[in-house]
């Protein structure tokens, strides 16, 4: 797979494991607040060797519980089957943060992975308006195949007035619950030095009044507020 690079060791990127984060280049989505826009572009050019990721995981066995594949959007990368296997091989759990971009690309790995960190960036029929993509993303598809395979997984906003309301955050909040979402996880914007319009800091902390938590609390078994930086 195109790797844009690894991040070796993580307490927050596998709930309750140790892991390591292989960073996956090129994303079809443009969202604002990206922490990640130098891997946006589509690449066929690695960073980094997949054999310095073998070397890495090898020396790494029984010190670390997972990897994480990243990016990017992993579910873009014709390779992340078989660099998945070669993950679970070494022994390691599976964890994968995605935008589920593409419901072929997630049907092809789900059985390999053993955690999901689904991106549900704003309401489904918002997508294309709000992040300059185009209309088959397949985010809310590959949120039904997970309900299905009943695989461990948290669905996560990060809360960017320029993509998401807070009227309509609750809209998805009861979307995503009767779905049957069990684990929502809200994250904070954080800026970046390079980012450009970025929203006030008003706007930013108003979907953390006292109402709008209470509200999103009461619809799901486990909701997570994060606010020192989303994952």
């Amino acid at each position: 797979m195109i790797l844009g690079g690894i991040q070796p060791f993580t307490t927050i990127d596998y709930p309750n494991k140790l892991a390591a984060v292989f960073f996956s280049k090129g994303c079809p989505l443009r969202c604002p607040y990206c922490q990640n826009p130098s891997l946006q572009e589509v690449s066929n050019v690695s960073d980094l060797d997949w054999s310095v990721a073998e070397q890495f995981m090898d020396s790494r066995k029984k010190l670390l519980d997972a990897i994480v594949f990243s990016g990017g959007e992993p579910l873009i990368q014709h390779d992340l089957k078989e660099a998945m296997l070669c993950a679970k091989n070494k022994g390691f759990l599976i964890g994968l943060h995605t935008s589920g971009v593409s419901l072929s690309a997630f049907e092809r790995v789900i059985s390999i992975v053993d955690w999901v960190g689904l991106d549900v960036k704003t309401c489904f029929d918002l997508y294309s308006e709000r992040l300059h993509c185009s209309k088959n993303i397949q985010t809310e598809q590959c949120l039904d195949l997970l309900l299905k395979v009943k695989k461990d997984f948290e669905v996560r906003t990060t809360l960017d007035p320029r993509v998401i309301s807070v009227d309509e955050l609750i809209s998805l909040s009861e979307y995503l619950s009767k779905k049957g979402v069990k684990t929502f996880a809200i994250q904070e914007y954080h800026t970046f030095p390079e980012a450009k319009n970025v929203p006030d800091i008003i706007q930013t902390k108003a979907y953390f009044k006292e109402d709008v938590l209470k509200k999103i609390e009461s619809l799901f078994d486990h909701f997570i507020v994060r606010r020192s930086g989303g994952l």
